[in-house]
């Protein structure tokens, strides 16, 4: 996989510089005023307080939320990234802000001596962030060393059977193009980047689907315990050409166009030392 690795690299480092530029992401109104652009519900529901907790935020991209995350009161933050682009332009931001927090250059599956084992009380990703990672087991191992006994772990994503449809349709129904269980990177030729739907970019993508089972599977067997999983009928981004934006800002799904899970948030505890729990 390291071909595909290397081309999502280079896509990666190429929507670093867009959304740092661009008005997806609104980098300067975001440091102008990071009080008007919270979190959105859904994160703040499924992570909730983090005063006072050291926090890790894998794939993290320019940053963003992993300063929000300082600036609710974490004692520390971390952002991981494999983008050099990606993590320069965040260290920029949190120095621009005056926030203390510490960005790292890595894949998140294998995690360097600087991010330290059992330092987190909490470990975080969201939005976009599993289908980019050809192997989970690595990934799972990284969470589980990383978190500190009674840590937690939350992902929020795109819902595993989303991604059998067909995104590129313009209108409904929904269609199914891609199979579930499939292990076979899926090759995109991306135009432009999911918050800059129109900017002169074009480079290529490999993505791979993970079934709930595997997602699941892989955190449970370094021993976890699923302490919550949610659906959700809506999308933090537009993954279908024909969906609407409701008053969340969230995507949905037009009436017409079926009924199906579009996101889910799954949180998972390491077992505090000496406790012995069943799953």
């Amino acid at each position: 996989m390291q071909d595909e690795v290397a081309a999502n690299l280079n896509l990666w480092e190429g929507w670093a510089h867009l959304h740092m530029h661009g008005p997806g992401y609104d980098v300067e109104g975001f440091i102008a005023d990071p009080a008007a652009r919270p979190f959105d519900r859904i994160i703040s529901e499924v992570v909730g307080e983090v005063t006072g907790k050291r926090l890790l935020h894998l794939q993290c991209h320019i940053g963003l939320d992993t300063l929000r995350f300082a600036l609710g009161g974490a004692a520390s933050v971390t952002g991981v990234d494999f983008s050099p682009r990606a993590v320069d332009f965040a260290r920029s931001i949190a120095q621009r802000m005056g926030i203390a927090a510490e960005f790292v250059e890595s894949d998140v599956t294998a995690l360097p001596p600087t991010v330290p084992e059992e330092a987190f009380d909490v470990v975080f990703t969201s939005y976009g962030v599993i289908s980019w990672l050809p192997d989970l087991e690595p990934w799972a191992d990284s969470i589980a060393t990383r978190l500190a006994p009674g840590g937690v772990f939350h992902i929020i994503d795109a819902h595993p059977f989303s991604w059998i449809f067909d995104d590129e349709a313009l209108e409904p129904p929904l269609r199914i193009a891609y199979p579930y269980f499939s292990r076979e990177p899926v090759y995109y030729e991306e135009h432009g980047s999911y918050a800059e739907r129109d900017a002169d970019f074009v480079a290529d993508s490999y993505s791979w689907q993970h079934t709930f089972a595997e997602i699941i599977g892989v955190l449970v067997r370094r021993g976890l315990i699923v302490r919550e999983l949610r659906e959700y009928p809506v999308c933090a981004w537009k993954a279908f050409e024909f969906m609407e934006k409701d008053a969340d800002d969230f995507w949905r799904l037009p009436a017409d166009a079926g009924d199906v899970p579009l996101m889910f948030a799954l949180t998972v505890e390491k077992p505090a030392q000496g406790a012995r729990e069943s799953v």
